[in-house]
């Protein structure tokens, strides 16, 4: 199998991931999904703001560039600032999305210190990239230097013991059921201490 550095799995993770242009945001449809988040008529969200139903309703409708005083008064009537009539929710509109990982059936990613197994990786757009990793380094001269990249990263043991290497930690030896979080962009290593390869879930930040 190919040989791939593990600093190259978030850029993987990335690309697999795929990503989507962001949509002009439209005012009037904006203007409908907060009303109708507060179960709010059109006569009682026009009251709340202090504006005409017929108003309110050409402005969900597209039918009219509302002022700006009028643009005021819809986001005090709706309890938010004039910058959020313009931002979409904070969070994306994908709800119940669900992947299922057999034993075995994960993308395998092979170097000389690691066998990565990309865990989820049929699902795009994901926040965290998880990944199962068979230990095969047995000493810091196996590495050519630290591995660093972006995000924060979550270890737990699997089998074996391990011990973690940290750019300014102390050596730390860790057992099944130990656990570690840390900075990414610190310089980190993992090596096997028992006489198996060691097994580690990592899961690492991709945003």
């Amino acid at each position: 199998m190919a040989q791939v550095d593990p600093k190259s799995l978030i850029r993987i993770a990335r690309e697999n991931g795929g990503t989507e242009a962001a949509q002009p945001l439209d005012l009037g449809v904006r203007v409908r999904e907060l009303r109708k988040e507060r179960d709010w008529t059109l006569e009682q969200a026009a009251k709340q703001a202090g504006l005409a139903r017929s108003t309110l309703s050409k402005i969900e409708n597209g039918q009219m560039s509302p002022t700006y005083e009028a643009l005021k008064k819809l986001a005090v009537g709706l309890g938010i600032s004039v910058p959020q009539l313009f931002t979409p929710p904070s969070k994306g509109q994908v709800n119940g999305r669900m992947t299922v990982n057999r034993s075995g059936e994960g993308a395998v990613h092979i170097t000389t210190t690691y066998e990565h197994e990309l865990l989820a990786d049929q699902l795009t757009r994901k926040q965290m990239l998880p990944y199962r990793a068979r230990i095969r380094a047995r000493s810091m001269d196996d590495f050519d230097g630290w591995v660093r990249h972006d995000g924060e990263e979550f270890l737990y043991v699997l089998t074996g013991t391990v011990r973690l290497y940290t750019e300014f930690y102390e050596p730390v030896e860790m057992k099944r059921g130990d656990s570690a979080y840390y900075d990414g962009s610190m310089g980190h290593n993992v090596i096997s201490t028992s006489a198996e390869d060691a097994t580690i879930l990592w899961v690492t930040s991709l945003a």
